[in-house]
């Protein structure tokens, strides 16, 4: 099926809506999973829909509740999302967040005690679009290991970064510190399909080709050791700095029942002209010795945002019975 994104953007809305969303929280969710699937991540879209909708039922999201945002110091916004949408709580705490960056030149966002927000350079490209660069952390439910252990300690952990630019941003990346995405285990297990080696450990530590042993194991972080730092980083600022769960006492993100997820993001808010006035200088001398060698790019430089997606006849009759 090719549907306009304007049209998973509706019916992803009417599906929250008739799983008892409220409608401003209905509304930015699904902008969320329209954008995700306008930019080719599907594993934050539509393929998401349905735990969403599973959840608002068993009350594991709670998607009537309005955040609480507040200033617990001079460039610091905390919005606490009362165990309901990550995408609402931004919403409401972004304004404040951005008037203070541009005040002050850097501004902290935190948000508490909310369900996952999926994509998290969603959020930063909506910080660049304000012309500042926006760099986020979130947590996930515990499923990489430490280097050399088999136990899993940490999430995903997602970085993401964007950078504005005169049409758009000028560089963005958003990628977990593991070494892959667990929705891509997941799929390959569905499709009957191994994985690479250096993805994931079995029960025992040992490197697996085989998507079941994997997720009857734990991750690996990407880069061994140094995306292993970096995921401890992403924890420690989306648990520790917002007040939120560690990945260790999140359950399975798409799990029907359970507890909240109650999980955490942070965010910088930089102003690029805080300092002195040659950042776009600067950026523009790396960006152009990268543009200078084939077949290398800046990240984010190749994004292709599309209005109509081909979405499989199997996901879109779900939408269409979710939304019905």
């Amino acid at each position: 099926m090719r549907i306009s994104v304007s049209e998973i953007e509706d019916r992803s809305f009417d599906a929250l809506r008739n799983h008892g969303a409220a409608e401003p929280q209905a509304r930015s969710v699904a902008k969320a999973v329209a954008r995700a699937e306008a930019l080719g991540n599907v594993i934050c879209g539509l393929y998401y829909l349905e735990s969403y909708c599973t959840q608002l039922t068993s009350g594991r999201v709670k998607g009537d509740v309005d955040p609480v945002v507040s200033r617990p110091r001079g460039g610091a916004v905390l919005a606490d999302a009362r165990f309901g949408f990550a995408q609402y709580a931004f919403e409401a705490a972004l304004p404040t967040a951005l008037d203070l960056a541009r005040e002050n030149g850097v501004a902290s966002l935190a948000v508490a005690h909310a369900h996952t927000c999926t994509s998290l350079g969603y959020f930063t490209e909506q910080i660049a679009a304000a012309g500042l660069i926006g760099i986020g952390f979130t947590n996930a439910s515990p499923v990489v290991a430490p280097p050399g252990g088999n136990a899993r300690v940490i999430g995903t952990n997602p970085i993401a970064m964007t950078v504005p630019g005169d049409h758009g941003p000028s560089m963005h990346f958003d990628f977990s510190t593991s070494a892959v995405a667990l929705g891509k285990i997941t799929m390959a297990k569905a499709a009957g399909k191994q994985i690479p080696l250096g993805w994931a450990v079995d029960a025992d530590g040992q490197p697996t080709t085989d998507p079941a042993a994997a997720l009857g194991g734990a991750l690996v972080s990407a880069g061994d050791y140094k995306g292993w730092g970096f995921g401890l980083m992403a924890e420690l600022l989306a648990a520790g700095m917002t007040g939120s769960v560690n990945s260790l006492d999140v359950g399975g993100l798409k799990l029907a029942d359970g507890p909240p997820h109650g999980l955490g993001q942070f965010y910088f808010l930089l102003d690029p002209g805080t300092y002195h006035a040659d950042f776009a200088a600067r950026f523009a001398r790396v960006a152009d010795a990268v543009a200078a060698q084939d077949g290398a790019r800046i990240p984010g430089s190749d994004r292709q945002v599309k209005d109509v997606i081909e979405v499989p006849d199997s996901l879109w009759d779900l939408v269409l019975k979710l939304s019905a």
